[in-house]
């Protein structure tokens, strides 16, 4: 068996592919070293919308035949944008490989953004944010980035504002291509019933055109550990429900990074998890209420989100800060440990049976690392992780650096 293989085609983009040979399928990404926080000032959301202008027309195909053409030969075709990403990827059945990749190359490679596609797809992205605005849990976490990384890029929600979707042209989309959208800039996965040396083959065919840049990319604004001040703000809202946000910022550190997740499962993942446990199971205080955790290049962010009764909201926050300073979280117990890394290695574990989740862990891991990180690796540096290592993981994201807090709470 082949398993994980890469390669580099002559213009610099990387290819890597992760055999696996018992599925009929083959899931293929584009991925670029680009997202929201390396928008242009003043035109927040450009990397969102240009993902969804590169699937407006083509040289070869308009709009029609880019979203038909997969779909008839059975796949589907999606995108997503993060705060430092952007991926375009397919899956379809293995024998339609070779006209799946000529289509994503030809999304990346010649897009033209018809003026009158693109006026239609603000209309649809203003409609995308509006949808957001509508949902308090998701703004609830947009403000509470843009509060704490303040002026900083990383604070910008992803979609953008009204304001600056309604404003972007043709050329603003062109431009930012140009920066961003360069081999070297760029990897190709491929995760499925597929061979290393028949998709380096084709890859090399579909993206000839795709040329090195010789002007240097935009660099990336840093976020340093000394920009985090934290805050608490509660702020009106009309909704029925309270909703509960409290994070930190740290400056990155990769020898904590499985002891950060291990310790982000035990606290909110789950039934089973420590936030839970306590405010759902024992104290009917939320119906929802978990934590996550987010790599950056330069810094990692953990939240802890809870949604509750408005007359509920002080004891919620009591409650909260009762967790964050509990022997339970600070310095669990080896059961609990043991159970906390059982849930995230099955969480590697299953995530391998299917393959867009292989394609996301090895675009994470080459994102991050630069390298692909063997899931044996993985699995050893869970399991590796000690009672020490949670505490001082904990210490240093619940402990070294205030928490900061904002409380959405209903208007009456």
């Amino acid at each position: 068996m082949e398993g994980i293989q890469s390669s580099t085609l002559k213009n610099g983009l990387r290819v890597i592919t992760d055999h696996v040979p018992w599925v009929q399928s083959v899931t293929l990404g584009i991925h670029i070293d680009v997202g929201s926080r390396d928008d242009p000032d003043k035109k927040s959301g450009l990397a969102h919308f240009l993902e969804h202008a590169v699937f407006k027309g083509t040289k070869k195909r308009d709009y029609i035949e880019i979203a038909c053409g997969i779909e008839r030969n059975g796949g589907y075709l999606d995108a997503y944008t993060t705060k430092e990403q952007t991926c375009i990827y397919l899956r379809c059945l293995d024998r339609f490989t070779e006209p799946a990749l000529d289509l994503l190359a030809d999304l990346v490679c010649n897009p033209v953004f018809p003026e009158e596609e693109i006026e239609k797809e603000k209309e649809v992205v203003l409609e995308e944010i509006s949808s957001i605005n509508d949902t308090p849990e998701e703004v609830v976490f947009e403000d509470f980035d843009r509060y704490l990384f303040r002026r900083h890029p990383l604070g910008t929600p992803i979609l953008g504002t009204d304001k600056s979707v309604s404003n972007f042209e043709s050329s603003d989309l062109t431009a930012f291509m140009a920066n961003f959208y360069r081999p070297e800039n760029m990897f190709l996965t491929a995760t499925g019933n597929i061979r290393h040396a028949e998709l380096a083959k084709l890859a090399e065919r579909c993206f000839s055109t795709l040329s090195q840049n010789l002007t240097p990319a935009p660099e990336r604004k840093p976020f340093l550990p000394g920009q985090y001040k934290a805050f608490s703000r509660t702020v009106k809202k009309r909704a029925h429900q309270a909703q509960i946000v409290l994070g930190s910022a740290v400056a990155r550190h990769d020898r904590s990074f499985y002891s950060l997740m291990v310790l982000n499962t035990l606290l909110g993942s789950g039934m089973s998890s420590i936030l839970n446990l306590e405010l759902r199971e024992k104290l009917a205080l939320v119906y929802s209420t978990y934590s996550s955790i987010a790599f950056y290049d330069d810094l990692t962010v953990m939240n802890i989100y809870a949604g509750t009764d408005s007359n509920k909201i002080t004891q919620t926050l009591d409650v909260l800060a009762s967790v964050m300073k509990s022997p339970e979280l600070i310095a669990p117990a080896k059961e609990e440990l043991r159970s906390a890394k059982s849930k995230l290695l099955g969480s590697f574990l299953m995530g391998t049976e299917k393959m867009t989740r292989r394609m996301s862990h090895l675009a994470t891991d080459l994102s991050y690392f630069g390298k692909y990180i063997p899931l044996e690796e993985k699995t050893a540096a869970i399991e590796n992780v000690t009672v020490t290592d949670i505490t001082t993981a904990a210490r240093m994201l619940l402990e070294e650096v205030p928490l900061s807090t904002l409380v959405f709470k209903p208007m009456r």
